[in-house]
């Protein structure tokens, strides 16, 4: 009889430990992608010094902090939500994670009307403004428009990914005794917070 109980239970932990562990080597890729990318920025700061302090000039620092605020406020309120399923409460676990959306949300429409400015004055990839430059200022707004708009791209597909976990929360799908899938939605949340971290003073806090 034990052996056949031992045959008919699932391991759910293992397959737990599986999903984490895929998780955090997929996370480990994406380091990769934007390290190489910090190492390219690292490289040309360092040959255009003070033509890069001059183009930071055209970001809008309160802007950068904002968005920073709101991505961290987000990451706390993916955590919420995490420990609320883990606690049995479900309500909770989809308002903090209906929230993170939210928020994520705010994220994109800033970033929308930061860039909208910089095209409405001429500052985007091949204007004639931007061409009219030194070539250490086009190199920052080359890096700013890869690395933050890569960046915008992670937080959407996060928001995707977050939105299927509200869904599966509703179904019962994500509950107290099975809520990896959200713990990963939370790693791959995180990972966008903290590169953001990194971007706002690499590219606002110059001057």
């Amino acid at each position: 009889m034990s052996s056949h109980h031992a045959a008919a239970t699932p391991h759910v932990h293992r397959d737990d430990v599986g999903s984490r562990m895929g998780m955090w080597i997929f996370l480990f890729t994406e380091l990769i992608l934007f390290g190489g990318l910090f190492i390219v920025y690292a490289v040309y700061r360092f040959q255009f010094p003070d033509e890069f302090k001059l183009a930071a000039k055209e970001l809008d620092t309160l802007v950068g902090a904002l968005n920073t605020i709101v991505l961290l406020t987000s990451s706390l309120t993916m955590a919420l939500s995490i420990t609320a399923i883990a606690k049995g409460s479900k309500k909770l676990a989809l308002f903090f994670s209906w929230t993170t959306l939210f928020l994520g949300l705010v994220f994109l429409v800033n970033k929308y009307f930061e860039w909208g400015h910089k095209f409405e004055v001429g500052i985007y990839p091949q204007s004639a403004v931007l061409t009219a430059k030194s070539n250490g200022e086009i190199l920052y707004f080359g890096l700013y428009y890869t690395m933050t708009g890569l960046h915008a791209l992670h937080v959407i597909i996060g928001m995707v990914i977050i939105a299927f976990n509200v869904w599966f929360i509703a179904r019962n799908v994500v509950h107290q005794h099975s809520y990896v899938k959200l713990e990963n939605a939370g790693l791959y949340w995180h990972l966008v917070d903290i590169i953001w971290i990194y971007l706002f003073p690499l590219f606002y806090l110059l001057h």
